[in-house]
């Protein structure tokens, strides 16, 4: 697949982004890798903390740029994405993998011995418009304070789809159970065309995403919940224990976050 035009080394000369139809703040470029700086930026993040609107300012904008938004955290123990070990040689594409053979591999690994995959769950309802609640849970994780963001900023990164964005700044946050983050984005991408997903948040091991069809009844839950535990072991063997306990708290949540140890 042919890799889009950067947008983002314009704004070395042009910090408003005005060339690109945009109004930004005062903000930085990062091109910073575990291997030194990469031949272009891989994202810009604006300077100050995040507010409410911000998202729904720039990200239309955005999106006609080329750009993706996403919010990143500059408050957790390992810094900013400067300091993320950002590894974008070592990510392959999104859309070379299939997203159910991904999981099912995964849950092997992972699963206790005779427990069968379960396949794909289906896709529930739309309860709002994806993009608009994109922008709701990124209000909400600008407002509340710490969390998981601690300190959440406005970023932009040039992709494709929001699914792509932890592919397309290398993200190595996962690196303990995949190594090549496109594989992950390629799950995403399948939760994005089933669930109405959107990557609203990245730390330096955390990911969380909107999500405008969330299931409504248990047994939808527990579905998805399996694959949640492909995905993402940790959530499930460091929280909840079981996947029926972890399931009941899906029903009708409109954030999904994903912590690897």
């Amino acid at each position: 697949m042919a890799t889009l035009p950067n947008p983002l080394p314009k704004l070395a000369s042009d910090p408003s982004g005005r060339s690109l139809g945009l109004q930004l703040p005062p903000g930085r470029l990062i091109d910073a890798t575990c291997d030194g700086p990469w031949h272009e930026p891989l994202l810009w993040h604006a300077e100050q903390s995040a507010s409410s609107g911000n998202w729904t300012a720039l990200g239309a904008p955005a999106g006609r740029a080329g750009l993706v938004p996403v919010l990143v955290d500059l408050g957790g123990s390992q810094g900013g994405p400067q300091k993320w070990e950002l590894m974008p040689d070592e990510v392959s594409y999104p859309g070379d993998h299939d997203a159910e053979e991904v999981l099912a591999e995964y849950w092997e690994e992972c699963a206790a011995q005779g427990e069968e995959w379960p396949g794909l769950a289906a896709s529930p309802a739309l309860t709002a418009d994806p993009d608009a609640r994109a922008a709701q849970i990124a209000d909400t994780l600008a407002e509340q304070g710490p969390s998981w963001f601690r300190s959440p900023y406005l970023a932009l990164v040039p992709a494709r789809r929001s699914a792509d964005v932890p592919a397309a700044v290398g993200w190595s946050g996962p690196a303990n159970h995949e190594s090549d983050t496109a594989r992950l984005c390629a799950v995403l991408r399948s939760w994005e065309d089933r669930f109405g997903i959107r990557v609203v948040g990245l730390g330096f091991d955390v990911l969380t995403v909107s999500v405008a069809a969330p299931p409504t009844t248990v047994e939808e839950a527990e579905r998805i919940a399996a694959e949640h535990f492909a995905f993402c072991p940790d959530n499930v063997l460091q929280g909840e224990g079981t996947l029926e306990a972890y399931a009941r708290q899906l029903v009708g949540e409109p954030t999904w976050t994903f912590w690897w140890d």
